[in-house]
């Protein structure tokens, strides 16, 4: 079993912009946004993954990901997943770890969110001047959240799932 361990932030400003790669897009498809499990399609150019996590903490879930025929992951993205997203995906290293910066589109626009992979939960690592409060333990900014209760909902309170 494959183990994600991720902690995720909101951005102090766009001082990061500075430091950050070329965007890549990326589509994702939920089947099942569930804490307990989530199922997602991604697309990103003219390759694509089934990915599945299972919840075990707030930081860390179980994660097998595996490649897809990109017209596979269309049909199913077109026809089987009701709660969709798109972003692009900056990344940025940074004393020795790679930051991901999604920075979301569509319903889920303003937000821009950091993240980070690390090799267990109490890794101890650098935080850039640019990184701001974090938000691992809030599941409303997981992807499979955004795709169900976009961030613009929030927002502009017309959704109960306010933050």
């Amino acid at each position: 079993m494959t183990i994600e361990i991720e902690r995720r932030f909101l951005l102090a400003d766009d001082s990061w912009r500075n430091h950050a790669s070329a965007p890549v897009t990326m589509q994702q498809g939920y089947l099942s946004v569930e804490k307990e499990r989530t199922i997602r399609v991604r697309i990103i150019g003219n390759r694509a993954w089934l990915t599945l996590k299972g919840y075990i903490s707030d930081v860390s879930r179980s994660e097998f990901e595996y490649k897809i025929p990109p017209e596979h992951a269309q049909t199913m993205m077109d026809t089987m997943c009701p709660f969709k997203l798109e972003k692009q995906r900056h990344t940025i290293a940074f004393e020795g770890f790679v930051f991901e910066i999604d920075e979301y589109f569509g319903e889920n626009a303003p937000l821009i969110v950091a993240e980070l992979e690390l090799p267990s939960e109490d890794t101890p690592f650098a935080k850039p001047a640019w990184l701001g409060r974090e938000i691992t333990s809030d599941s409303r900014f997981t992807n499979a959240y955004l795709s169900k209760y976009p961030f613009s909902q929030w927002i502009n309170g017309t959704s109960d799932s306010e933050p």
